[in-house]
């Protein structure tokens, strides 16, 4: 299993469709894989399994946000601020 997600990482070009964002804007979209990547990461870290499974998530995001919304997010993560709930 591990080797089909290196295998899709390794093809990823930008996000693909998904069914649960259908109209154009993705802003939606966006802010999921964002808290999916974390909620994951979390997830992942808590069992002591590799997170590599969660840079799909990561790669997602990146290529949906502008890079500003990420900058601040983070800052609030940091800071502890953060509404969403990771």
């Amino acid at each position: 299993m591990a080797e089909d997600i290196q295998q899709k990482l390794e093809q990823y070009r930008t996000a693909p469709f998904d069914a649960r964002f259908p109209n154009q804007n993705q802003t939606r979209n966006c802010w999921q894989n964002y808290l999916d990547y974390y909620r994951c990461q979390k997830a992942l870290d808590a069992k002591g399994v590799d997170t590599a499974p969660c840079d799909w998530y990561k790669r997602v995001y990146k290529s949906l946000c502008p890079l500003s919304w990420i900058e601040k997010w983070d800052t609030q993560r940091e800071d502890g601020t953060f509404p969403g709930k990771i």
